[in-house]
């Protein structure tokens, strides 16, 4: 440890602390706007400059770069060192009077304008270099660079272009203490809808909201480190210690009695419903884009804007687009009109925007459905019985220039309907995900008609399967809402639970007589729960009765006769025949 003094108090800090830290940790606070916690101090700014004097000698130093040594005594608020930074922010806002963290700060001091000549009136940059530092040692990329000399010298990348080092990290803009460089530079102005993340999108960040568990992770292909093999700063300010660059991912193989199936659901590719003008028109978003727009942590704030990074002055919302279609998807998706609705409502908040609902009916089933739409009529949202025909922007008014044309029908007042907006929210069919047929194979699971599992009795068991000891919860069933998979995923829990250390079977299952058995296997092959096995020692297939489900695939597909269903031979059903006769 060292001893100094600090404004005549005696301090006592580790070896190679910095002045400025040390100041901080006695509760005095030292003016400066270069200096980062993370990065090596580079003293550009030097308005963080103190009075110290060691072996009776004083001078000025920067307090960012310079360590306390033994016995030095440190003066902070001398008038010399006061003026020093007066003169110095004088020079800074001659070099760059845009940046209003300069004027802030020189705000603070008294210092109102400059003495010296303005070069430009727009500059931020105070040529500081942190930029160039994070680039070249942090990120590895040396994409920028000083350039020029004297009062030409500036930061830019070689010869002025862009430069295909830059790996469009952001770290230049995350560092730069004035804002001189911004991602929109990097990325534009425009705001792309399709690609907006549930959050910031970093390189550490949670899964999505609510995930269990709510830990966040690394996004490799967004961590610098991964891309140029430095950084690491995320380790420096863990305390914790719980960062490991080194962790890779590791499958881990689980013993388990029973299943609980919630896989969940995918939203209708809307980009092959060409009318609509998704992915060929900008400002049409899907119902979860908008999600991703209007959410506070999200790139906007929670803001809705336009991909220009303006205010919808208009809104259409567009119901069951792929859903109640004999083209696409039969069915109702269920939840489609209430978080339309909530949709609405979040636009009324934060927008003045004109809001228009084009939907078939108005299924608010739920509690409190209804009077949640009740109230959306008292925020005069324009709801409009008429599915939405076509998206397109040829305008036929001038009003109509330069938006989105929206083309329905309105069943009420019996006219075809042209609305001009800004922005159009699609709520696409809720479909079953690309996977599901793989993962019933899997389980022995079968898909229903629309894609979905199916239960074992949509009535008697809507958690259960065909499969002993799997069960399902949530919208790999169906397209539910919050309340009911949260009901239905406490209900299979109570189901797993119940089960105990026995499973009940039933009495219909599948037997193989072994002396009309050839042995041909097709059986094997036809079984969807892979209840059947070939011995090989007798040269015969045996059905385990476990996992047997009687669904008769075998009975029909063996050429010999051998297999039948308990309770249900020839002999037996002739039997029943006779006795109702008789």
């Amino acid at each position: 440890m060292i001893k100094a003094t600090i404004n005549n108090k005696s301090i006592e800090v580790e070896e190679e602390t910095i002045i400025l830290k040390a100041a901080s940790e006695n509760g005095i606070t030292i003016p400066t706007l270069c200096y980062h916690p993370l990065l090596e101090p580079y003293s550009a700014c030097r308005i963080c400059v103190v009075e110290v004097e060691e072996k009776g000698q004083k001078k000025m130093v920067s307090s960012c770069n310079n360590a306390v040594t033994e016995g030095m005594a440190i003066t902070t608020d001398s008038e010399n060192v006061i003026k020093a930074r007066k003169l110095n922010l004088e020079l800074l806002m001659a070099q760059a009077p845009a940046a209003e963290q300069l004027k802030e700060m020189a705000a603070e001091m008294g210092v109102t304008k400059t003495r010296f000549p303005i070069i430009d009136e727009t500059e931020k940059c105070i040529l500081c270099g942190y930029c160039v530092g994070v680039c070249d040692y942090v990120v590895g990329a040396h994409a920028i660079n000083f350039a020029g000399r004297g009062i030409d010298r500036t930061i830019s990348t070689a010869f002025g272009k862009p430069s295909e080092a830059c790996i469009n990290c952001g770290a230049c803009a995350y560092f730069c203490p004035t804002d001189a460089i911004t991602l929109e530079e990097a990325s534009g102005a425009e705001i792309v809808h399709s690609e907006l993340p549930l959050g910031p999108s970093t390189a550490i960040r949670m899964p999505f909201m609510q995930s269990i568990p709510n830990v966040p992770f690394i996004d490799k292909d967004a961590c610098i480190h991964f891309i140029t093999d430095l950084c690491k700063h995320c380790e420096d300010v863990c305390e914790p210690e719980a960062i490991n660059h080194d962790m890779e991912d590791e499958y881990i193989d689980i013993d388990a009695g029973t299943v609980v199936v919630a896989t969940g659901y995918e939203l209708l590719d809307v980009s092959k419903m060409e009318e609509y003008g998704y992915g060929k028109f900008d400002n049409v978003i899907t119902s979860l884009e908008f999600e991703h727009l209007c959410n506070a942590g999200g790139p906007t704030g929670g803001k809705i804007l336009l991909k220009n990074g303006k205010p919808p002055e208009s809104i259409a919302i567009a119901h069951c687009v792929g859903s109640r279609d004999k083209n696409y998807m039969r069915y109702c998706s269920r939840i489609c009109c209430m978080y339309a609705m909530k949709f609405a409502h979040l636009v009324h908040e934060k927008t003045d925007a004109k809001i228009y609902e084009s939907y078939i009916d108005i299924r608010a089933f739920g509690k409190g459905y209804e009077e949640f739409y009740n109230r959306m009529l008292e925020e005069e949202i324009n709801f409009i019985r008429g599915k939405i025909a076509e998206v397109s922007t040829a305008s036929v008014t001038p009003e109509e220039e330069g938006k989105l044309v929206v083309r329905c029908e309105d069943t009420l007042a019996g006219f075809i309907r042209r609305i001009p907006v800004d922005m159009v929210i699609l709520c696409p069919a809720v479909v079953a995900r690309k996977d599901t047929e793989e993962l019933g194979r899997l389980f022995g699971l079968c898909p229903s008609e629309d894609g979905f599992f199916k239960e074992q009795h949509p009535k008697l068991a809507p958690l259960s399967t065909a499969s002993d000891g799997i069960f399902l919860a949530g919208a790999c069933q169906s397209p539910k809402d919050i309340p009911d998979t949260v009901a239905q995923g406490a209900g299979a829990a109570g189901a797993v639970l119940s089960l105990g250390d026995s499973v009940k079977l039933e009495p219909i299952f599948s037997v193989i007589d072994e002396e009309k058995c050839s042995g041909c296997k097709i059986c094997i092959g036809v079984c969807p729960y892979e209840a059947i096995s070939y011995n090989e020692e007798e040269k015969i297939s045996q059905i385990e009765e476990t996992l047997c489900k009687g669904c008769g695939a075998c009975v029909a597909a063996c050429s010999c006769g051998a297999s039948n269903q308990n309770g249900f031979t020839n002999e037996q059903i002739l039997a029943e025949v006779e006795g109702a006769i008789v």
